[in-house]
Parts: C-alpha cells; sequence; structure tokens
C-alpha cells in the first residue's frame, strides 16, 4: 500500500488565490468605490456663484384663482452667475418646493432637488445647481402651484 505523497503545487495554489482575492479586494476599496461615491470635479466659480436668485413665494399662494404663486414662475439662472437658488416664503402659511414627478432630475454635486419639508411663513429653502437642466416643480400641498427653472450654461471659467 502505498501512502498518498503531497505536492507543493497546493501550496502555490493556494498562495495564488489568497493573492489573487487580495488585489481584487485592494483596488475594489481603492479605486471602484472611491471613484462611484465621489463628487464631480466643479469649476469653483459655479460653485461660488457671483450672485443668487431668488424666487419669492408671495402672500395668498395657496389660492387656486391667484395666478402668481411662485414669482417668477419660470426663469433662467446661468452656471457660474446665479446658479444659487433660493425660495422665499413671504406668505401666511407653509409650502414645498418638490419635483415633479415626470422630472427626473439629481444634480450631480448637490444631490436630489427639492425642500425637505414644509417652508414656514418667512423661511428660506436653497439649492445649488452646478448642471444644465430644466426643472419643473410645485408645492405638494398645493399642486396647482407650479413652476419651472431653466439652469444654462454661463460663466465657468474664473
Amino acid at each position: 500500500m502505498s501512502l498518498p505523497s503531497s505536492s507543493h503545487a497546493y501550496g502555490i495554489g493556494l498562495i495564488a488565490v489568497i493573492i489573487g482575492a487580495a488585489v481584487g479586494v485592494s483596488y475594489y476599496q481603492l479605486y471602484f468605490i472611491p471613484e462611484l461615491n465621489a463628487k464631480p470635479i466643479i469649476p469653483e466659480k459655479v460653485l461660488h456663484p457671483g450672485d443668487t436668485t431668488t424666487i419669492i413665494i408671495v402672500p395668498g399662494a395657496e389660492s387656486q384663482q391667484q395666478e402668481q404663486n411662485f414669482v417668477p414662475k419660470t426663469i433662467d439662472v446661468q452656471l457660474g452667475i446665479n446658479n444659487l437658488v433660493i425660495w422665499k416664503n413671504t406668505g401666511d402659511i407653509g409650502h414645498t418646493v418638490t419635483l415633479d414627478t415626470d422630472v427626473n432630475f439629481v444634480d450631480k454635486y448637490s444631490g436630489k432637488f427639492g425642500s425637505s419639508g414644509i417652508i414656514k411663513p418667512g423661511e428660506t429653502y436653497q439649492f445649488l445647481f452646478t448642471q444644465e437642466a430644466t426643472v419643473k416643480y410645485h408645492c405638494d400641498p398645493h399642486p396647482w402651484m407650479k413652476a419651472t427653472v431653466n439652469i444654462v450654461h454661463g460663466a465657468t471659467t474664473s
């Protein structure tokens, strides 16, 4: 009867598998994940525009008969010039700024658009747009309150 002989090939194969797994995990953690989760590189002028755009939520905006609710209803903002948009509620009740359901917009730098809740009277909501898009939005409690922000190319270099 003969005894099974051991071979160094099994040991070398096991070491190769361990090294391969370590290289794969290292690549995944050091290169793939940071690239996937990193914020894009945005010109400084776009991140810190020289001016802001203010949209007023006027008193009585909740009334369906009132035509003016978000003033202005449609506005063009330019990247690097006035792309920080501030909604100010000057009315007597709370409102929201909510992305329309037919619009698929997530800013690559600032993330999801829309107020996190009710904008109370006298309070503001702001959003920094960093890419060109047309964003249609409304007020959740008052869905007839609709408006549009067109983000267009502007001065993106310093």
